[in-house]
């Protein structure tokens, strides 16, 4: 008994737990749709995008911050890509001239993300700008500039080879999760084993002994979201390259799930605590749950309403469990 209530105290036992849980209850309420090697396949290909904003928003979690603009930034650095691709793609003459377009088009993506990041990270850090109310006006000025850039229509006409980020395999394994698990694992690299890594855990324990322990507060936090724009451009070529378009207003829902991913993987929201593997799991619940309710025919509306039920229930939680620990 008692090595029962070990395994449950665990958190991560318990996360474990929950998404095996979850993906027996799916099976059982769908067996004819949901255990079938295409649904299995199709969630693969869709959880990485929302992967990679929540791994993003970690890094913003750890420092004790925030960030609601990483749909914004996805999509900007998407479309920044998309443009890029389409304008000179009648100039490619060969398959070379193709390949070196979209890599050309990948940095494009990744420099608007670090860039977004970054002035993030100067509000944040250097102006003194709450988290929250900084990526809200942030996440509206990068959909603004998407949305001036494209004048509200998708950007369209990428190479058929782009396709191969976000609809490619290597052998049975699919490219985008593939991308996935390996930022996942630097990530956890960079938590654990970087100097930024465990100021940003220091940063968020206890802000005001770090900085009087001669941390760089400023650098630590532009460096992580700075990391965290990059991570959200990844996402959003993903997105882009599996729906074969880019516009300003995918994934309008991802902001609140990446919350939701976050926090039931054992993210604090106050900071200095979460580990990768925990939003992994997560990250695999809440897509076990979404195609679950798509094949029950739950409307977007009512899926809106769960997410929001889940994420008070859960912070309530943790926040409750964090002053037991302090009593």
């Amino acid at each position: 008994m008692r090595k029962i209530a070990a395994f449950f105290n665990n958190e991560f036992a318990r996360l474990l737990t929950i998404t095996v849980g979850i993906f027996v209850l799916m099976t059982a309420l769908r067996p004819s749709t949901f255990l079938t090697s295409r649904n299995l396949i199709s969630m693969s290909f869709q959880m990485p995008e929302m992967g990679m904003l929540s791994l993003a928003i970690t890094l913003a979690f750890i420092t004790g911050g925030m960030d609601l603009s990483l749909v914004g930034i996805s999509n900007l650095s998407g479309i920044c890509a998309g443009l890029v691709m389409s304008s000179m793609l009648a100039n490619a003459a060969n398959e070379t001239q193709v390949v070196l377009l979209i890599v050309l088009a990948v940095v494009v993506a990744a420099v608007v993300g670090v860039i977004c990041g970054a002035f993030n990270g100067m509000l944040i850090s250097a102006l003194r700008v709450t988290p929250i109310l900084a990526t809200l006006g942030t996440m509206q000025l990068y959909t603004g500039i998407a949305l001036i850039i494209t004048k509200g229509s998708a950007v369209v006409g990428l190479p058929d080879q782009f396709s191969v980020i976000g609809q490619g395999s290597l052998g049975f394994f699919p490219i985008p999760m593939l991308i996935f698990l390996v930022s996942a694992v630097l990530v956890q690299f960079m938590l654990n084993k970087t100097k930024t890594g465990i100021e940003s855990r220091l940063i968020g324990t206890n802000e005001k002994a770090a900085r009087y322990s001669g941390i760089s507060v400023a650098k630590t936090k532009l460096i992580s979201y700075m990391t965290g724009g990059l991570l959200a451009a990844v996402g959003g070529l993903i997105m882009m390259s599996r729906v074969n378009s880019a516009k300003a207003d995918f994934g309008s829902s991802y902001t609140m799930q990446t919350i939701l991913i976050a926090v039931l993987g054992g993210v604090s929201p106050s900071g200095g605590k979460g580990k990768v593997v925990g939003v992994v799991l997560a990250v695999c619940t809440l897509q076990f749950l979404s195609s679950g309710f798509n094949m029950l025919r739950m409307s977007q509306y009512a899926k809106e309403l769960v997410w929001g039920i889940l994420l008070i229930l859960l912070v309530a939680m943790l926040v409750f469990g964090e002053r037991k620990e302090s009593t």
